[in-house]
């Protein structure tokens, strides 16, 4: 365990001192559609759709927020199924179409190998409409893997803006004569979603603005203080019903 939290930290320190510019480049693209009332589009496959649900609905999180969640490409409604659903040309495009979108709305799209088709055909979609494309993913494992797209391409290839989550090959980052052990990747882009999020807060704040940040329902108020927030963008948000 020791062992383990000295590696994460590594890589969290990583993370703040290399991908910081990148990380604010991404904050300032999404504050200026969210103070002009847009919402940033989050997607993602596999394990990956955490960062979605990191950014999505919670106490100090944004509003603004539109997680693109499709069970069929997550674990829980069949895990190898969902990654031969992954594996497929031309999901992305079905997905992309049904998604209500205003222009200049950015996306993050999150793959850790970012060779898959559905994430890199998203991030094509995304592009061809004028959408800004930021990709959270390894480079480390994603330059060593190769493509499985119709574009031979990786995602951060095809991306505006690359934040890298600096894990290793394998995401394990303890390893054992059987294989590597202690998965770093969720534990990595959640701090990276936060960082994002904080970075966005202090935009707002620089402008003497307050953000549309909900608080925890479990608290007095709760309730009425983020009612009163997604009210305003239920309509574009299919997650919060």
């Amino acid at each position: 365990m020791k062992d383990f939290s000295v590696k994460i930290n590594n890589i969290i320190n990583d993370i703040t001192i290399y991908e910081i510019d990148n990380i604010k480049k991404c904050a300032r693209i999404i504050f200026d559609v969210m103070n002009n009332s847009g919402v940033v589009h989050i997607f993602a496959t596999g394990h990956s759709h955490m960062f979605a649900e990191e950014l999505f609905y919670r106490a100090g999180g944004l509003v603004q927020v539109n997680p693109i969640l499709e069970p069929f490409l997550m674990q829980h409604e069949g895990s190898i199924r969902s990654t031969k659903f992954e594996r497929l040309t031309g999901i992305a495009e079905i997905i992309f179409n049904s998604l209500d979108l205003r222009s200049g709305e950015p996306f993050i799209i999150v793959s850790n190998s970012g060779i898959n088709s559905v994430p890199v055909e998203m991030a094509y979609l995304a592009k061809e409409k004028g959408h800004p494309v930021v990709c959270v993913t390894s480079m480390t494992q994603s330059s060593k893997s190769n493509p499985r797209n119709k574009y031979d391409k990786h995602l951060y290839e095809v991306c505006d803006i690359v934040i890298d989550n600096h894990t290793p090959y394998g995401d394990g980052v303890i390893e054992k004569e059987y294989g590597k052990i202690g998965a770093s990747s969720s534990i990595a882009c959640s701090f990276i979603a936060q960082s994002i999020v904080i970075e966005i807060v202090n935009l707002y704040e620089e402008k003497g603005l307050v953000p549309p940040i909900y608080i925890s329902a479990n608290t007095p108020g709760g309730d009425e203080h983020n009612k009163e927030l997604y009210e305003k963008y239920k309509a574009r948000i299919k997650s919060l019903y």
